[in-house]
């Protein structure tokens, strides 16, 4: 698939760097809400509404936000669809906005809302970046969704509020508790895990790939990146002399800005 394109995007989210069960991120919902799948779908569907709605704008704004404050400026807009998105759950879901709770406002301050506002919508364009939320959004949803699955299946013997277990099965009541979050996590991660380790050894390419990296490794300040590393230890003497010289080089010239700010103050 054509990287960038819509089905990339797509697939991405959904399988290679799904953001639950391969980045491990936005934990905090993950283990707390998915008590029921139908929890569990709804926090995932809401997640994905305000990821999808804020990846577009951020995207369509990117050049008019000052990167100095691009951060702010992407609370501010997560934070409007997240408003509405509230409001309208309480007008016509008010049960699953009741059981989400405080988790619909913290949405907010998703890692996964921010990090794929700041790696991706803030450099690439709006078309892609709207198939990066959805993407990332579905896969958010299907994690959740799975979660929530098994842990009402185990613990109450329901999917989605139906009964489907027979009666002469006993519940694990543990499973609707938060270690049951812990070890459902750990199992379907693990499973995706053995799943891309087989098909490591039948050949395939399993390996992720890079969140809306720039491949500017020069300037990249990810230390962790296996690219960045590389780069870096290629790197000539004059090279990474040249290196360090430009990143003191923008260090100053904060600096300069900031006096005068200060001085326009005074």
């Amino acid at each position: 698939m054509k990287e960038n394109s819509a089905l990339e995007r797509l697939y991405n989210g959904i399988a290679k760097e799904n953001p639950t069960f391969v980045l491990m991120l936005g934990m905090c919902p993950t283990l707390a809400v998915t008590t029921s799948a139908i929890n569990g779908l709804g926090m995932g569907l809401t997640t994905a509404v305000v990821l999808t709605l804020s990846n577009l704008i951020i995207s369509l704004l990117r050049k008019v936000i000052p990167d100095k404050v691009r951060i702010p400026a992407f609370i501010v807009i997560i934070a409007s669809f997240v408003t509405i998105v509230q409001l309208l759950l309480e007008g016509y879901l008010p049960d699953l906005n009741e059981a989400l709770g405080v988790y619909i406002p913290l949405i907010v301050v998703n890692c996964i809302i921010l990090g794929r506002a700041e790696a991706y919508a803030y450099t690439h364009g709006p078309v892609s970046s709207l198939f990066d939320g959805i993407g990332m959004g579905l896969g958010f949803t299907v994690a959740l969704t799975c979660i929530g699955m098994v842990r009402e299946l185990l613990g109450s013997g329901k999917l989605f509020g139906f009964t489907v277990m027979p009666g002469s099965f006993t519940p694990i009541v543990i499973f609707v508790l938060a270690p049951g979050a812990f070890f459902v996590l750990a199992i379907l991660s693990a499973l995706q895990n053995f799943v891309k380790i087989q098909g490591e050894k039948r050949g395939k390419d399993m390996s992720k790939i890079g969140s809306g990296c720039g491949h500017d490794c020069l300037h990249c300040m990810d230390e962790s990146c296996a690219d960045n590393r590389n780069k870096v230890f290629s790197e000539t003497e004059d090279e990474k002399r040249t290196r360090r010289e430009e990143r003191q080089k923008e260090k100053e010239e904060d600096s300069i800005e900031l006096i005068d700010l200060d001085e326009e103050d005074e």
